[in-house]
């Protein structure tokens, strides 16, 4: 399979070619386009309750989209927010995403809901990871522009800005100071990194956009 990423940094687009009988997992509503070969079926990875999980537990859709074409084809799939499409080739390894990140994988790409731990109730991106592990290609998306960064220690950050990491890297929530200095600096709790991994962020969160747009808002 092919890909090409366009439109990075501010509206990434992904296009893939597929081979004959190759099989592409697609975010629900995520197609922008496809050639007139393609063959659409939906999938629920690792059946019911995989899918309740990813549904609402996840922040991910219930069913994802299965293209593939019999004599080959292609499709393009755009995130529904602005910013980065990113590539990942996963060759047995593991890797966590934070709810809304996902775009597409390859049908031998596993992905299931992760439960963060008591310590992830405390963080703005919810209890629950997608875990994505297997063989084969991911593709996941950032709201802004991406940031990628090669930990060999510790790194503390804002857990809105953050998008995936590798399960090597261990976190714990921490204030961003004091009491006074978490509590009224705006900044509230953070996510402390350790380890020796990479860790990808975005330079912009969904909340912070809905507030800056609640004040031109009028009732």
């Amino acid at each position: 399979m092919k890909h090409r990423i366009e439109g990075n940094p501010d509206y990434g687009d992904l296009t893939l070619e597929l081979e004959p009988d190759e099989t592409i997992l697609v975010e629900s509503g995520a197609m922008s386009r496809m050639g007139s070969d393609m063959e659409l079926k939906t999938r629920m990875p690792g059946g019911l309750l995989s899918g309740l999980a990813r549904k609402f537990l996840g922040g991910e859709s219930f069913f994802l989209g299965e293209y593939r074409s019999p004599q080959g084809g292609w499709l393009s799939v755009s995130p529904s927010t602005p910013g980065m499409v990113m590539h990942r080739r996963l060759e047995g390894d593991h890797f966590l995403l934070t709810a809304g990140s996902f775009l597409a994988c390859t049908d031998q790409v596993q992905i299931r809901t992760k439960f963060g731990g008591m310590r992830s109730l405390f963080s703005k991106e919810g209890a629950f990871l997608l875990e994505c592990s297997g063989h084969g290609d991911l593709f996941f998306n950032s709201y802004g522009a991406f940031l990628e960064r090669e930990i060999d220690g510790t790194l503390i950050v804002d857990n809105g800005h953050l998008v995936g990491w590798e399960p090597s890297l261990d976190y714990r929530i921490r204030g961003a100071g004091g009491v006074k200095q978490t509590l009224f600096s705006g900044e509230g709790l953070t996510m402390e990194f350790s380890g020796k991994g990479r860790l990808y962020l975005q330079t912009r969160t969904m909340p912070e956009t809905a507030s800056w747009l609640t004040g031109y808002l009028r009732v």
